[in-house]
C-alpha cells in the first residue's frame, strides 16, 4: 500500500492527498507532527530519492538555520542528523509507493499521472 508521509498543515501535502483521493489511490497518511519520523524509512529514503531530494532547501525552516548549520549538510550522515532535528526540513510529501515504484518527494500531478497511470 502506497504511504504519504508529511504534515496536515502543509499545502502541498493537502493536495498530494486530495490527488490521490481523486484517483482512487488508497494509501496512509503519517504525520510527521504526530508520530515522528520513522528513522528506518528516512535510512532508505537517504538512499533513493537521496539525501539531495530529500533536504528541502527553499522553506522556511532551512532559511531560519543559522549559516554554520546550512554549510554542514554535505552528505547522507550530515543530512540525516538535519533532518531528525528538523522534520520540517523534510521536502514534503515524501511518497513510498511500494515495491514496484519506490519513493518520490513532492507533489507534481502531472509526474504522478505518467509514472503511476491513474
Amino acid at each position: 500500500m502506497t504511504t504519504l508521509y508529511g504534515i496536515t498543515n502543509c499545502d502541498t501535502v493537502k493536495r498530494a492527498r486530495a490527488w490521490l483521493d481523486e484517483h482512487g489511490v488508497a494509501y496512509r497518511f503519517h504525520d510527521f507532527k504526530k508520530e515522528g519520523v520513522p528513522e528506518d524509512e528516512l535510512d532508505q529514503w537517504l538512499r533513493a530519492p537521496g539525501w539531495e531530494a530529500l533536504v528541502n532547501r527553499r522553506g522556511t525552516t532551512w532559511r531560519r538555520l543559522d549559516d554554520e548549520t546550512r554549510a554542514s549538510v554535505v552528505d547522507a550522515a550530515s543530512a540525516r542528523a538535519a533532518l531528525l532535528a528538523n522534520p520540517s526540513l523534510i521536502k514534503r510529501p515524501v511518497v513510498n509507493w511500494g515495491p514496484q515504484h519506490g519513493v518520490s518527494t513532492g507533489f507534481d500531478a502531472a509526474q504522478w499521472k505518467k509514472d503511476h497511470a491513474v
